[in-house]
């Protein structure tokens, strides 16, 4: 029995050996990846105005509100036109008075007209009669020209939009005192064209020579999520001495309600495609500025995971590309990764 017993105690230290870890893989494979530089673009429309005061005087009323839609000529803030609807008032009192004289002399001239050609009065009496008529003519067209040149300056008083668009800030209150001549100048409030977009992004000098019209550009917001596809349409001939970037533009399609006048976005500037090595972001574990995959491995007939770094590329989707340190064909493990050490038995699970 002791015999026995020392027989069967090697069989079972020999059944103790390292169970492997259950684990799912993925083949590694390669596809075409954009080659990009990420960059901030400001979101601007083609149609902006700041609207200026032309006139002196206190704001009365403000009609709108920052981010009101107006149409075009509807109106946005009046400035007190009292004073200025006194002299248009007097004016057009004036234009009435010459109107009468000038009634008078036409009524005048026909009536010696008339009575010259009976031979009742003379050519002298005639005369005098053509020129009262030509002196209250030219009264009377003067008085209208000055009448209508004072209506156009109380026009003045009454700020309109200049064009359908967005009220942007408003930084004037009503009661403040306005003018044209004040520095800087008082900006009442600006109007953007929402409908005509696009985006603004300045390149650094040394990828100058890579910039050209037709390169895309993917507009995405702060969390990486995809805002428009789009590619540059305009390259400034001349480089921005304070950003040392060269500016490119790009139009942009998107209503207001996914991006604004004055929204700043990212810009990832596609340079190329080139065909990659991808695998799943899951698959990777970074440790400070180190990444590594375990990739599983045969050795000694048996499934092993091997630890081995890697440098990535941008991301695709759900993926990373990978710079170098896999190959296609690669199997790359993707679940339970962070139980795995370098050289752990893993068992691959659907084969």
């Amino acid at each position: 029995m002791l015999a026995t017993g020392c027989q069967k105690k090697p069989a079972a230290a020999a059944g103790a050996g390292p169970q492997g870890l259950p684990v799912q893989t993925v083949t590694v494979v390669l596809s075409p990846v954009a080659q990009s530089s990420e960059y901030v673009a400001t979101i601007k429309s083609r149609r902006s105005t700041a609207l200026l005061p032309q006139v002196n005087g206190l704001l009365t009323a403000i009609r709108v509100h920052s981010g009101d839609q107006v149409k075009a000529g509807q109106v946005l803030m009046t400035i007190d036109p009292r004073q200025q609807q006194a002299t248009v008032d007097s004016e057009r009192a004036t234009e009435r008075q010459k109107k009468a004289l000038l009634d008078y002399d036409t009524i005048e001239q026909d009536r010696q007209q008339k009575l010259f050609d009976a031979g009742v009065t003379s050519r002298d009496t005639l005369q005098q009669a053509q020129q009262a008529y030509q002196n209250a003519r030219a009264d009377y067209n003067s008085a209208v020209e000055a009448r209508k040149s004072q209506e156009q300056l109380l026009d003045y008083y009454t700020i309109r939009a200049p064009f359908a668009g967005v009220v942007g800030d408003i930084p004037v209150h009503v009661g403040d005192y306005v003018s044209p001549s004040l520095s800087p100048a008082t900006v009442l409030t600006t109007v953007d064209e929402n409908n005509d977009l696009e985006a603004y992004v300045y390149i650094p000098t040394e990828r100058a020579a890579e910039v050209k019209i037709g390169l895309g550009i993917d507009l995405t917001d702060n969390d990486g999520k995809l805002l428009e596809k789009t590619a540059i349409d305009f390259i400034s001939p001349e480089v921005d001495s304070t950003l040392q970037g060269i500016l490119v533009k790009a139009p942009v399609k998107s209503g207001p309600e996914i991006l604004r006048n004055a929204q700043i976005v990212k810009a990832k500037v596609i340079w190329s495609t080139k065909t990659m090595a991808v695998v799943p972001v899951l698959a990777v574990i970074r440790q400070g500025e180190q990444s590594f995959v375990f990739v599983m491995q045969k050795q000694n007939g048996m499934a092993v995971a091997h630890r081995m770094p890697v440098v990535l590329g941008d991301t695709v989707n759900n993926n990373y590309s990978i710079v170098s340190g896999l190959s296609a064909g690669d199997r790359v493990i993707v679940t339970g990764i962070q139980f795995l050490v370098d050289g752990m038995p893993v068992i691959p699970l659907g084969g």
